[in-house]
Parts: structure tokens; sequence; C-alpha cells
């Protein structure tokens, strides 16, 4: 199936998608250039540069460099925010996973400890619910190979040169490999439990030689993320605002806006009244693609709570992708959140590479 011809039509998204493009490579260049005049410094891209200059073998090449940046950074910022949006989106429609990641979590980074490798190694429920969304909502959908030889697959002669498409959202979502599919069960991943899922089934980084080298790395940051905001807030959607993850070059929200409420004035280990009044049975939404000019229906209103004598200090903030829990001052210790920078419709984003 050739998809080139597809991206070269002048749509409107393909053109803004042109655009978007060459300005990254644009930036990325420039970037290059800056390192390549100035002082050498003992990060990534002066390991690159380094690499260029050729000591002690062959050097690689500009072109190497600029396609490794490029990589970087939509798998190492594109990706994590795409995992992390879907994931605190889940939260509060399964008031019982985040009852225990709070637990965990409080015991585990007690006293304001900050999370390090020790305390990553002890964050195994966290890990799982990190886990059990990248099944869910895997931010690598659609993945493509090309056959170097002619082959069989399936039982289907496939010449040299073709170009093979497989979305592990499907294959993640196979009852064969994975029971109960659409239901939200981070309890999958633990040690101890039935070996329900067959091996190779789970890859939201690929597999074989092509597999993502930073998946060990993505795994950490993400567990680190998570631990980090849940151990002092908790986010819930705006009221009225549904949003569902939707595809594009990455599978995940795009326009995530919520309320942070300091866990700090909310009762220990109790869910909130908006997340209670939703029956837990684990299900989650499929994604799907909202035509343009067609808004999404209202949400439910949220079942009043009990007043408390502490009213918690919250602020709605939008998580734009690629953008999600930027720094630590979004999120300062005395209780009070700060917005976000307002969130921003990217180049593209109505289809797959714009199209």
């Amino acid at each position: 199936m050739p998809l080139a011809p597809l991206f070269r039509l002048p749509t409107p998204a393909n053109r803004r998608y042109r655009r978007a493009f060459d300005r990254l490579h644009a930036i990325v260049d420039s970037v290059i250039d800056d390192r390549r005049l100035g002082r050498p410094r003992d990060d990534l891209l002066g390991s690159l540069l380094e690499a260029e200059r050729g000591h002690g073998g062959a050097g690689v090449t500009g072109r190497e460099i600029h396609d490794q940046l490029i990589t970087l950074l939509l798998t190492g910022v594109e990706s994590t925010a795409m995992c992390l949006g879907s994931l605190f989106a889940l939260l509060p429609r399964h008031p019982e996973v985040e009852r225990r990641l709070h637990g965990e979590v409080d015991e585990v980074l007690a006293e304001g400890r900050p999370p390090g490798s020790e305390e990553l190694r002890r964050l195994v429920y966290t890990r799982g619910v990190v886990t059990e969304t990248l099944r869910v909502y895997p931010p690598g959908w659609l993945f493509t190979r090309t056959t170097t030889k002619e082959t069989d697959l399936a039982g289907v002669r496939l010449p040299e040169g073709a170009t093979v498409l497989y979305s592990p959202y499907v294959l993640h979502h196979d009852p064969a490999s994975f029971p109960d599919p659409d239901r939200f069960l981070p309890e999958r991943w633990l040690s101890g439990q039935p070996a329900a899922v067959r091996n190779g089934a789970l890859l939201p980084f690929a597999a074989g030689s092509r597999k993502c080298v930073g998946d060990a790395f993505a795994m950490a940051e993400a567990t680190l993320a998570v631990a980090t905001v849940a151990r002092r807030w908790r986010l819930r959607p705006l009221p009225g605002h549904v949003e569902q993850a939707r595809p594009a070059a990455t599978l995940g929200p795009r326009e995530l806006q919520m309320i942070c409420e300091p866990r700090s004035q909310t009762p220990r280990g109790k869910p909130p009244a908006q997340a209670a009044a939703t029956p837990d049975d684990g299900a989650v939404p499929a994604p799907r693609a909202s035509a343009p000019g067609v808004s999404e229906p209202p949400a439910p209103e949220p079942v009043p709570s009990e007043p408390s004598p502490v009213e918690p200090r919250t602020e709605v903030v939008r998580i734009p992708p690629g953008g999600i829990m930027r720094s630590h001052q979004e999120f300062p210790a005395n209780g009070t959140a700060t917005s976000s920078p307002p969130n921003r419709r990217r180049e593209g984003d109505e289809g797959v590479g714009g199209a």
C-alpha cells in the first residue's frame, strides 16, 4: 500500500504539516550549527559531534546526527507525554486503581522523599499502572516494516520492498492475548498473578531489531513522573469537558483540561466523590477521531460531595501534548497549582503525518 502519495496531496492539513515539518528540521539544524561553533559539552549532542569527527574509526554523518535528534524529540517527549496524558485521564474513571496508586506512592515516598533508583524499584504497582496504560492506549499505535526480500506472511505472498502496517493498539486488545482487553487492570502486570499475557503480545515500543532502544528509560521516566505528581495532586477532568484518546502520529488525548486538587487536603485513601460516582468496572472507551465542527456531547455533572472543613484550592490547567508537567514550578509545594501555557493545536493533528 503506497502511503507517500497521500501526504503529498495539497490538503490544508498536509500543508500545515509540511510547514511544521520544515520549521522543526530548521530548528534542529540551527542547534547543531550553533554547537559546532561553541565549546564542546558532555551531553548527547556533544557525543554525536565527537563521533562525527571520526576519532578511532569512521565517524557518523551530519545527516545521522540530525536524524538522531529528530528521533529523540519525537520519542523522548511526545510519546511519554501521550502516555502520561492517557494515564491521568484514566485514573479518575478508576478510583480503586487511583487509591492503590496513592497508597503505594505515600508509602514509598514517605516524608517527602524524592524518587530515585531505590524508590523506582519499590514502585511496583505504579509501574503496573504505566504498563497497563501503554497496553490500553499505546502512543505508538501504528508501525510499518518493509520486506527485504520476497516472503510469506500468514499465507500471503509479499514481494520485496512491500510496506507492512501493524497496530499495537489492535494487538493489545486481542482477547486471545489479554483477557478482558477492554478493562483497565494494572494488576495483570503484578508478580504472582496468573500468566495471562502471552510472551511478545505487549509491544508499545515495537519489537525486533527496530525496537525502541530507550524503552527502559521511558518506563523509568514515566513511573517516576507519575509518582511525583500523584504524591501531591489529584487530577480531575473539567466538568463538561470530554476528551478521548485520538490517533494522529501518536495516540493520546489532544487537549486534556483538568483540575488539580492538592491531596494534602483530601482524607488519605478516600476516593473523591466525583470518581466514586462512576462504577469502577475497568472499562475504557475506544479512541475515536472527531469530525471537524462536531462537538463532543457534554459529560454528566459530578455528584456533589459533602462540604469539607478545608476547601481545597484548585485551578484548571491545560495539559498540551508534548508539554505535560513541564517543570516543578507548575506544581509547587505550597498547595497552589499554576496553569501551564495555553494549549495550542499543533500542525497536522488531523491525521497521521498530517494527512
